[in-house]
């Protein structure tokens, strides 16, 4: 089974830039056809997607990153980025990675679309 740990989140003031890093394990060859992806969850408030790289390398951004984060991956090294840019105090939340190896037409960014996830790394921006 796809192990997944999160790191890289902090406390940073609003305008800042953080990179999270989400390592995995457990990987086969067929690992690297995954989809990954980047979900967050406030308190109180349902986990959200918030970037999802395919297999294929399609890519799926929420509205409320586009522009400012962008997820990648380094195959070689089993890991996954999101760079964050102008972070805002709406950014803050825990970060979990998530991966799944089923064949979707639509890149996945639900929830429900995951089978592995991470146990989360929180980002905190004051503004």
């Amino acid at each position: 089974q796809v192990q997944l740990v999160e790191s890289g989140g902090g406390s940073v003031q609003a305008g800042g830039s953080l990179r999270l890093s989400c390592a995995a394990s457990g990987y086969t060859y067929s690992a690297y056809y995954m989809a990954l992806a980047w979900f967050r969850q406030a308190p109180g408030q349902e986990r959200e997607g918030v970037a999802t790289i395919a297999s294929d390398g399609r890519t799926y951004y929420a509205d409320s990153v586009k522009g400012r984060f962008t997820i990648s991956k380094d195959n070689a090294k089993n890991t996954l980025y999101l760079q964050m840019n102008s972070l805002k105090p709406e950014d803050t939340a825990m970060y979990y990675c998530a991966a799944d190896g089923r064949v979707r037409t639509v890149v996945p960014r639900r929830v429900a679309d995951f089978r592995y996830w991470g146990q989360g790394t929180q980002v905190t921006v004051s503004s």
